[in-house]
This record gives C-alpha cells, sequence and structure tokens, in this order.
C-alpha cells in the first residue's frame, strides 16, 4: 500500500516547524547556529520524504535519521535561548515540537516495520 508523504501529519508538522525556524532566525546575525538550525530542520521533513520513496526497511531507516535531526534541532535550540538568539518562550515551544514529532516517527516507523513483516509472513 502507498502512501504519499505529502498526506503524512508528521511530514506536514515537520515542514511547518522548518518554516517556523527560517522566519524565527531570519535576522539572526549567529550565521552559524541559524545554518545548522536551518540544516536540521529541513532535514527532518526531507528524510521522512525521501525515505517514502523507498522500501519499508529503508522508510523506517530514513524515519530513524529524521529523529536524529529532531534531537539535533532541540539541542540546537536549548543554546541558541541561552545564547540570547530566542526567547524562552520559544524554546519551550519548539522542544515541545521536535519531541512530538519524534514521537510521531517513532510510531510510524514502528508502522512500517510491522506491515514490512506481514508481507514477508
Amino acid at each position: 500500500m502507498y502512501y504519499s508523504f505529502e498526506n503524512l501529519e508528521v511530514w506536514k508538522r515537520a515542514c511547518n516547524l522548518a518554516v517556523h525556524i527560517y522566519d524565527l532566525l531570519q535576522c539572526s546575525t549567529d550565521y552559524g547556529l541559524r545554518d545548522q538550525m536551518q540544516r536540521s530542520a529541513v532535514s527532518i521533513a526531507s528524510n521522512i520524504a525521501e525515505g517514502s520513496e523507498r522500501s519499508g526497511k529503508d522508510f523506517a531507516r530514513y524515519l530513524t535519521i529524521a529523529r536524529g535531526s529532531a534531537a539535533e534541532l532541540r539541542t540546537q535550540t536549548y543554546i541558541a535561548a541561552k545564547i540570547g538568539q530566542i526567547p524562552l518562550e520559544v524554546m519551550t515551544e519548539i522542544v515541545k515540537e521536535t519531541r512530538e514529532i519524534s514521537r510521531m516517527l517513532t510510531g510510524l516507523a514502528k508502522s512500517v516495520i510491522k506491515r514490512q513483516r506481514s508481507k514477508i509472513e
């Protein structure tokens, strides 16, 4: 059963998060941190999309990579708040969203693996 990544709620949320990060850091002069946060945010949605076009086993692996990017963004968000690049309230919001996206990715990966196993049996 094929489904398009564009229909996945987790992909939509990851895209919205990436846009939020771009908007949030648009005027930041800390170019290194800004670039890293933007790359991490884009990587979440990109890995979901790329993985969805591969086999079930590869898809699950790409979802794991996307979770890693979410954790990376969460770490960078903590740092950005500590050095005054973003307000604490915004940090809390981004941390909450990255955690929820990670949970969604874990659930989707489990579903993909389960579906893959049922095809084999």
